[in-house]
């Protein structure tokens, strides 16, 4: 299952973002049902990042969500936006 998430940040906010996400990347990335993370940043806007992950299934991604790692980033980060996530969930159908 692919995971891409969007996130909007505060200007202020942008490299204390960065920091955390490089602190926390490898423990992200090695839990449970993870088999893929990259962090991308727009283009155009560089307040706005999107992390694309793959996960096994949905099981395992709501397990990460229920998880302290994702409870504490979560806390963190929430206070940074500059506006409300957007979360999308996909099954890749072809690759050309």
């Amino acid at each position: 299952m692919i995971r891409i998430v969007k996130l909007s940040f505060k200007q202020e906010y942008i490299e204390d973002f960065k920091q955390l996400f490089e602190s926390r990347k490898e423990r992200i990335r090695s839990f449970e049902g993870c088999t893929y993370l990259e962090l991308w940043q727009d283009h155009d806007d560089p307040s706005i990042f999107f992390t694309y992950s793959l996960w096994n299934d949905e099981i395992h991604l709501e397990n990460y969500r229920i998880s302290t790692l994702f409870q504490d980033t979560w806390t963190t980060v929430k206070q940074w936006f500059s506006d409300k996530p957007i979360a999308f969930s996909a099954d890749k159908l072809m690759v050309v």
